[in-house]
């Protein structure tokens, strides 16, 4: 759906279209409604709606949050074994596999479920869909040694990451987000020129990957322009491959008869593809770094 098409909509139909965004919390979108009209505000951007939704939610009561947290399922619990979640948490469990436990997975997150509940007096709340049943339980573990009040906010926090990843997967994003390289040798301490990097986008579910484009960094060891951009650019896990043992065999390092870094793989994700994405990397025959900038 393109976000243009919630600027002319009444009010009840502005609600029942992001209705879901927040689990059985319709309120959340009627006054993110009252607040774009209060404003006179546009809706350009997923970011900027989210914020908006955000921004309701954490202007409101501490019991309208509990109540908001309160309105999640239980992870893997009985609304899952009935069958009776929304279509929303039904995808998102099942994409981490919550729908195909094991007996003994079943019966550790059902003891985790009733500790979490009995300690904080809420429902465990955890941003699954792109997480594992290894993430999730080493996660609930984890957590039930915070104090009520960091679990109470880390909690908060899952709702939005979940509300965020639903409106992407409901509206098409604006297109301005873009990728970026950047190669600095450090064992010359000087840029990368005429290094070759390969990108691929990864298929999760497939355990594979496709290549999307070859490059070659420039006298700055930059690339010569985004290496993704506009509609191009979507949210997903990729990979940088970056030829090192190439590029130092040019520059005449002294390296071992079998390089100790014949190519780096890089795997990122991006999670905003309306955002500019710089994931460069720093490196040396014997070390490499990198980080997200901007």
């Amino acid at each position: 759906m393109e976000l243009a098409t919630l600027s002319s909509m009444s009010k009840d139909d502005f609600v029942a279209t992001l209705k879901s965004i927040y689990e059985h919390s319709p309120w959340v979108a009627e006054e993110t409604f009252d607040m774009i009209k209060k404003k006179n505000a546009t809706i350009d951007s997923v970011t900027s709606l989210h914020a908006t939704m955000k921004s309701v939610v954490e202007e409101s009561s501490q019991d309208t949050k509990l109540k908001l947290i309160n309105s999640h399922p239980d992870l893997a619990g009985k609304a899952a074994v009935a069958g009776s979640l929304t279509k929303e948490s039904t995808e998102e469990q099942k994409r981490a596999g919550l729908s195909s436990l094991t007996q003994a997975e079943m019966e550790k997150f059902t003891m985790l479920n009733s500790k979490y509940k009995e300690k904080f007096g809420f429902v465990f709340i955890l941003a699954v869909r792109n997480a594992t049943k290894r993430t999730i339980l080493g996660a609930f573990e984890a957590r039930l040694e915070n104090s009520r009040e960091r679990e109470f906010n880390e909690c908060i926090a899952q709702i939005h990451k979940i509300a965020w990843m639903r409106l992407l997967t409901q509206f098409n994003p604006a297109p301005t987000g873009f990728l970026t390289c950047h190669v600095l040798d450090t064992a010359l301490g000087k840029p990368a020129n005429g290094l070759r990097i390969s990108l691929f986008k990864l298929d999760i579910d497939s355990d594979s990957k496709h290549l999307l484009g070859e490059f070659v960094t420039n006298s700055d060891g930059r690339l010569n322009g985004p290496a993704l951009k506009g509609e191009s650019f979507k949210v997903g896990v990729y990979e940088w491959v970056f030829h090192v043992s190439d590029y130092f065999a040019k520059e005449c390092l002294q390296v071992a008869g079998t390089p100790f870094l014949t190519e780096v793989p890089l795997r990122f994700g991006i999670d905003n593809p309306e955002d500019h994405y710089h994931v460069p990397l720093l490196v040396s025959p014997y070390s490499y770094s990198t980080y997200r900038g901007s």
